[in-house]
């Protein structure tokens, strides 16, 4: 009798377990996630990552960590640096600088100012950025990146999903929604696939994700309307384009802005 309960109690264990691993069941697909955590206030840059990419992993402005990490146009980063995600900019004064100060019992130049500089070069800069752009004929519009009705839409209280899906087939063109310039392409954001992220200017950043192929590389200037991708399932579960438009680091509805006529 006794062994026979120890067979059953080993069987009902095995059950449990084959309940909770088996089955073939697996993680859903987090749309978006970015992978980010809001424990730590550091992130150390690995390769393939731009400025761009990890503000956007960490929903916050690129001009906002440039800023408090104390880096200028153009936003070039190393793999193993170390960024600050938020906070007051600290600028780093060296030895040398230090000991000539100390000296001579120059003040240092307050931080708020040097910030505030450094904020007007990057903003010259966007200007200058979008005059090159308009001299190109690349024309400063939002229009939709692809043909595909939308089947999920913005969501401003989701956690997780941050843009819109349009449908598609593998290997349809997908198009710039703004023309801009390319700061980001590849696959290191988890949740988006093979990735594209584009600069409209000072403010507006849009992003393409679960593409098949990516057409344009990092640094290509593109005209509103330009093929950049073909649609895919990379990083997700089916074949769509996940879109997102972000001001100032902040996802909004991209059908504020995109016309309602395709």
């Amino acid at each position: 009798m006794l062994h026979k309960l120890r067979l059953y109690c080993v069987y009902s264990f095995l059950l449990f377990l084959t309940a909770c691993f088996g089955g073939g069941h697996y993680a859903p697909v987090i749309e978006g996630s970015g992978g980010a955590s809001s424990q730590s206030n550091e992130h150390v840059v690995t390769t393939g990552e731009t400025l761009y990419s990890i503000a956007w992993r960490y929903n916050i402005s690129f001009k906002s960590l440039a800023s408090t990490n104390v880096i200028g146009h153009p936003y070039i980063i190393y793999p193993g640096q170390k960024l600050r995600l938020r906070g007051a900019p600290k600028r780093p004064v060296t030895k040398a600088k230090s000991a000539v100060k100390t000296a001579s019992n120059t003040p240092a130049k307050p931080q708020k100012s040097w910030a505030k500089s450094q904020s007007n070069k990057s903003a010259k800069v966007a200007v200058k950025e979008l005059a090159a752009l308009a001299e190109k004929g690349y024309p400063f519009r939002w229009q939709w990146p692809a043909k595909g009705k939308t089947v999920k839409g913005f969501n401003s209280s989701s956690a997780v999903h941050k843009g819109i899906d349009l449908q598609g087939r593998m290997g349809e063109s997908v198009f710039a929604a703004n023309s801009g310039k390319v700061v980001y392409a590849g696959s290191g954001l988890v949740g988006y696939g093979n990735l594209l992220i584009l600069k409209h200017d000072d403010s507006y950043l849009s992003a393409y994700g679960h593409n098949r192929k990516l057409l344009v590389a990092e640094g290509d200037l593109v005209k509103v309307g330009e093929k950049i991708a073909e649609f895919g399932d990379s990083g997700t579960d089916k074949v769509k384009l996940h879109f997102q438009i972000r001001r100032n680091g902040q996802p909004i509805n991209p059908l504020g802005l995109l016309p309602r006529d395709r």
